[in-house]
């Protein structure tokens, strides 16, 4: 296991009805191949020794017999590797046959879990987990083991429980209770028939299962070979983490599959860590397997360089709502206030646009005229003729009522007040032109009984790439849990659905602008000269830092170590060091200026907001500093 996470398997065996040796050809075979590809673990359905539909087989001894002797054959076989196995088995204790999810590692069979719920007509054959006394071991491959349901596993780096099939679908799923002691990954052996619209319902199924367990969730169903006596078996598998499908494998495919991936258990851990439902751990034994910690997890999934970004299926739906989220709260504030009017200072730039598109909807909702929001265009020293002209062009196509007011004779006078020479353009030079800016838009919002809407973004919350008591202050922050790589999409989102074109070309060419503050004069040809990406780095590499150290709480050398395959074809490991250090140092030594932000609206899982990320304004970067000098980028 390698920056907390667990390469694991869910196979699928090609079997034959009743031949329970020529079954456990297969499932070696399987299991073998995830051992050769560095699993740790692998899954395999519920019952596949023998089939699930086996009927009054089971009733007979001379069948359970050779059924035990198969799982001697199949624990012998994992004794040249250290990958554990759990397959489905009828196991026949006292005087009673239960369905069974078996464990096998390195040689041994190390415990066995009996099915709880049953479904209508297992009780012809099998008895229910709860008539098996705690602390009962069974004899079964010359071991004796212990046998019972909600068991917890413990290995070096990872727990896990197992519930066999409908256990699942449950009132009170046995999945449920084992999360809460403890397990991280729950295993679900299974062997459900196809219907017409069960698998849309197993899917979503999983990954609810995962995210309500905050674990990962490995399932195999039965496949290819099973009796279609009276049904269909597709053989679906899959592995899911947090909520999230990470693989699947394959359907209704004509043989053995398997399907690989890695769960990463410590971010199911630190999801746990914030969820108070965990907090309070019933004292369920666990079963200790002795596996090496010491294997290297090659990552095969993918890693998402964009985490904020909604997929594509339900992207839209994404964006509207994060949209309303803003639009609503803001509506909420300016009626709590009575507030008359909303005043937005319009740079032209990506922050002021979407605020601005926010607070139109926002006047929608309560019914009030477009001409109540005063957008406040300041040129200033650095202003381009490109984003000038977008201000004023999306201004008068969203009918505000709008303001020219140049600061630059206010800036030339202030700097012969504090005797700052005009042509040195430090940070005096351009904090002065933002401070200027939010005074005019706090006093003009004084003048029309109005309340100041913020434009500053997540992204810029987290760099502290704001000015103090400047743009980083306003009467309600509206962008303040929006980052800016999803602030661009919900900007191309709105221009998508504008029916007026000039609004539309408007945004388009504002997302397409290079970003900056324009706080320093343009170059000689007019253009953007102060980038803001070339100061602090890409906000998509930043965004990505932001996500997973906040969201989840992962150290600088996973991060590191995520970015490189999430960007492997775009930053080199060098770029990557660079802004991750820059990033870990601004992250901590900016804080006094989240510590007195303004009100905001919390739109997702990441947010700075003083309710959602709590930290002392003078906490040391000094260890986050180290360890990001330590990462090794040859």
């Amino acid at each position: 296991m390698e920056y907390g996470f667990v390469k694991a398997a869910v196979a699928v065996p090609q079997i034959s009805t009743g031949e329970c040796h020529y079954n456990a050809g297969s499932i070696i075979s399987l299991i073998d191949d995830a051992a050769s590809k560095g699993c740790e673990i692998v899954l395999l359905p519920e019952l596949c020794l023998t089939s699930s539909n086996c009927g009054d087989l089971f009733a007979q001894p001379f069948f359970i017999a050779e059924c035990e002797k198969a799982i001697a054959v199949i624990a012998e076989s994992t004794t040249k590797h250290d990958t554990i196995a759990v397959f489905g088995a009828p196991i026949q204790h006292d005087n009673s046959l239960y369905n069974c999810a078996v464990v096998v590692h390195k040689g041994k069979v190390e415990g066995v879990v009996a099915k709880n719920a049953l479904q209508t007509g297992e009780a012809r054959w099998f008895a229910s987990a709860s008539t098996i006394s705690n602390g009962s071991n069974v004899n079964i491959a010359g071991q004796s083991v212990a046998i019972g349901c909600a068991q917890i596993f413990k290995t070096g780096g990872f727990t896990f429980g197992i519930e066999i099939g409908s256990e699942a679908a449950s009132p009170t799923p046995a999945g449920a209770y084992m999360a809460v002691a403890g397990a991280e990954i729950i295993l679900n052996p299974c062997s459900w028939n196809e219907e017409v619209g069960r698998h849309n319902w197993i899917k979503t199924s999983i990954a609810q299962q995962s995210s309500r367990y905050r674990s990962g969730y490995m399932f195999a169903n039965s496949g290819w070979g099973e009796s279609t006596s009276s049904a269909t078996y597709s053989g679906y598998a899959a592995i899911a983490e947090c909520g999230h499908i990470l693989t699947e494998g394959i359907r209704y495919a004509t043989g053995s599959h398997i399907a690989i991936t890695e769960i990463d258990v410590e971010k199911v851990r630190k999801e746990r860590l914030t969820d108070a439902s965990f907090a309070h751990k019933n004292n369920t034994p666990y079963i200790y397997i002795y596996q090496s910690s010491s294997k290297e997890c090659t990552i095969t999934r993918s890693i998402n360089p964009l985490p904020f970004i909604p997929g594509k299926e339900d992207s839209d739906a994404s964006y509207n709502d994060i949209f309303m989220i803003q639009a609503t709260a803001l509506a909420r504030r300016i009626e709590h206030t009575r507030s008359q009017s909303a005043v937005i200072g319009i740079s032209g730039g990506l922050d002021s646009t979407l605020a601005l598109l926010v607070t139109v909807k926002a006047f929608d909702i309560l019914g009030k005229p477009h001409s109540d929001i005063i957008t406040v265009t300041m040129p200033g020293f650095g202003t381009t003729d490109r984003t000038y002209t977008n201000a004023l062009n999306l201004m008068k196509a969203l009918g505000t009522t709008i303001k020219e007011i140049s600061i630059k004779d206010a800036c030339i006078q202030h700097f012969k007040d504090i005797e700052h020479d005009i042509d040195v353009h430090d940070v005096t030079y351009e904090n002065a032109q933002a401070r200027e800016r939010t005074q005019i838009l706090m006093d003009i919002a004084n003048c029309m009984n109005g309340i100041v809407v913020g434009t500053g973004d997540l992204s810029e919350l987290a760099l502290g790439w704001a000015t103090y008591n400047g743009d980083h202050m306003s009467m309600y922050g509206v962008n303040a849990s929006v980052p800016k790589t999803l602030m661009q999409h919900i900007v191309r989102w709105v221009a998508a659905n504008s029916e007026d074109e000039t609004c539309k070309a408007t945004l388009l060419d504002i997302v397409d602008t290079p970003i900056s503050p324009e706080l320093t004069p343009a170059d000689d040809e007019g253009n953007i000269k102060q980038k803001t990406e070339d100061l602090v780095g890409p906000y998509e590499l930043h965004d990505f830092f932001l996500y997973n150290f906040v969201r989840n709480g992962f150290s600088p050398e996973k991060i590191f170590f995520l970015a490189e395959k999430a960007f492997e074809d775009k930053y080199d490991k060098a770029t990557i060091k660079k802004w991750l250090s820059t990033f870990m140092w601004r992250f901590f030594t900016q804080q006094f200026k989240r510590s007195c932000m303004p009100d905001g609206p919390r739109v997702g899982s990441c947010n700075l907001n003083a309710k959602s990320w709590t930290m002392p304004s003078d906490v040391s970067p000094k260890m986050f500093s180290e360890l990001c000098n330590r990462l090794e980028t040859e």
